[in-house]
């Protein structure tokens, strides 16, 4: 209830003498005292009801009206019968605090307005309180599907009339209320999103509150039943939040209470859907294997054919595939992080990234447009291994043509860069890789390859979000992962053979050492901590490397020639 409905209201008698550009200050309760300082009474948002016994002299004003404002009430009146006017000093100590005030007709008793204002509240709490039951109700009934967090977004825009919206870390509109009015555009969603992580990274306080072209929105996070406890780096980026266009820093603790309890009702449909994605996660994860042991194809094809029921219902011919490969990578704690020559800083070893990385794909992946309005996110199924997550995107392809164009690398990052960088901060950093697609089987081992190998080219850029495709890479690193294997055999031995010599013979370990230097993109701190040798140690090794092979590991070339022939040996 608003100051200005009490206004409004005739019987109550109420007589406004100052504060009226604050009228739609939210009534939160109701107190009548004489007392000349209240404060341990008031909690906030009471509209306070006071005849005046504490004031003595005109001096007495200023800290009474100081000591309501300072605990957060609504608004002040004062009743007439006892002095008749309202004293000029009360008035204007009132004006200078910006603090409403109204003054009560004699014939109007304290008992009819508090009367008044606690039917009016408790009216609004049990309604707040009946669309709550009404929602866990409609949940529960709609079984284990749920009934998705529009349910709870039309009932606050009906009964509370407040316009909502629930969206991804990248800004992505995953469900909205239905009044009339705009639809949430993908530029503000991005905003919002943006400020979100932005304030969650800064450790501050829900909800958060943004100001857009004059309008004000709350942001509350969605936080999922696993995340109590857990650092906020595992969970920031892939975390859903609640956008509410209004101001909920001149709400009642009722209210504040009731969006808290709708953002865990909307937290229990989030782990619905996260629970609906065990079994993608586990058909990506099966052919991750199968690829990574170099499977035969027939048998990595049987896979994908159980697969592409589950990632594409009712598409006949069978898909084209294309792989997405991500890595989040978290800076050390102060005076234990290193910073590789892409500007990297050593990944953080309290938090396993595959994780990370997964939902982060599941939930930004579905920003690409997908083919007659289905979510990407409903088709993809992601897996982790060693700290990067492997997404196996499906692609309608009919007659030997693909009808799903698939994902861009470009596209991608123009539409995450934003709010994920915020979620970042100045100590995380992703990179992202996009094969090409392929429309079998024997393709599948290349398009991984591919986009891993587009992934580091993404780490070699500045930047706390970078992505490359398959488009960017050099022709010889397109091109290898394809080739025959009498071909890779000779290309890895080329590279690898006076490694693995020079091991035998001396009982060194080169070959270990240069795959952990690539895996740490190329950072001397990362690589030496997790060999546990002196960095000068790792630098004679690599030094020796490069005398053996002839090739120079500064230059992205030879560091890509060199990661393709660990990987295929």
């Amino acid at each position: 209830m608003r100051l200005r409905t009490l206004l409004d209201t005739d019987a109550l008698g109420l007589r406004l003498l100052g504060g009226g550009s604050e009228l739609d200050r939210t009534v939160g309760g109701v107190m009548t005292t004489d007392l000349r300082d209240p404060s341990r009474y008031l909690s906030g948002g009471e509209l306070v009801l006071t005849g005046l016994a504490w004031r003595h002299a005109a001096a007495d004003s200023e800290p009474f009206v100081r000591i309501l404002v300072e605990a957060r009430v609504a608004a002040l009146a004062v009743g007439e019968a006892e002095l008749g006017d309202i004293p000029e000093d009360l008035v204007q100590a009132c004006a200078r605090h910006g603090l409403p005030l109204f003054a009560v007709h004699e014939s109007v008793a304290f008992a009819t307005i508090t009367e008044h204002v606690v039917r009016q509240v408790s009216g609004e709490r049990a309604g707040d309180l009946a669309a709550v039951v009404d929602r866990h109700r409609r949940m529960i009934s709609s079984g284990p599907a749920g009934g998705g967090p529009g349910v709870v977004l039309d009932l606050l825009g009906s009964d509370l009339d407040l316009r909502a919206w629930v969206l991804s870390p990248a800004g992505r509109l995953i469900a909205g209320s239905q009044p009339a009015g705009p639809a949430l555009a993908p530029e503000l969603g991005a905003r919002l999103a943006a400020e979100h992580l932005r304030a969650a990274r800064a450790g501050h306080r829900a909800p958060h509150r943004v100001t857009v072209d004059d309008t004000v929105y709350s942001l509350f996070p969605v936080r999922g039943s696993d995340t109590a406890g857990r650092d906020i780096r595992e969970s920031v980026l892939s975390d859903w939040l609640l956008a509410v266009r209004a101001d909920a820093a001149d709400w009642p603790a009722e209210r504040l209470d009731l969006l808290h309890g709708v953002t865990q009702l909307i937290a229990v449909e989030r782990d619905r859907r996260d629970a609906s994605r065990t079994v993608r996660r586990r058909l990506a994860q099966e052919v991750l294997d199968l690829v990574q042991t170099g499977a035969p194809p027939a048998e990595i094809a049987a896979r994908l054919r159980v697969a592409a029921p589950v990632l594409l219902p009712g598409v006949g011919a069978a898909p084209h595939w294309q792989v997405v490969v991500a890595r989040v990578e978290w800076d050390s704690p102060a005076g234990d992080a290193g910073t590789g020559d892409d500007g990297s800083g050593a990944g953080a070893r309290d938090i396993d990234c595959g994780p990370v990385a997964q939902a982060l794909l599941e939930e930004t992946l579905p920003d690409a447009p997908a083919p007659g309005g289905t979510e990407r996110g409903d088709r993809l199924a992601v897996a982790h291994t060693d700290g990067e997550a492997v997404a196996l995107v499906p692609l309608s392809g009919r007659g030997g043509e693909e009808s799903d164009s698939g994902l861009h690398a470009g596209t991608l990052l123009s539409a995450v860069s934003g709010p994920l960088a915020a979620g970042l901060a100045e100590d995380g950093r992703l990179t992202i890789g996009v094969s090409a697609a392929v429309h079998s089987a024997e393709g599948l081992r290349g398009a991984l390859e591919e986009a891993r190998h587009a992934r580091r080219v993404a780490a070699a850029r500045p930047g706390r979000v970078t992505a490359a495709g398959h488009q960017e890479l050099a022709s010889h690193v397109l091109l290898l992962p394809f080739v025959p294997d009498d071909v890779r055999r000779a290309f890895t031995a080329r590279l690898l053979d006076p490694l693995r010599a020079y091991d035998r013979r001396h009982r060194a370990e080169l070959v270990p050492t240069l795959e952990a230097f690539l895996d740490c993109d190329g950072s001397w701190t990362r690589c030496a901590a997790r060999l546990h040798l002196h960095v000068n140690t790792l630098r004679y090794r690599v030094g020796r490397i490069e005398q053996l092979t002839g090739r120079d590991l500064a230059r992205l070339e030879d560091k890509l020639d060199f990661f393709l022939a660990l990987r295929m040996s």
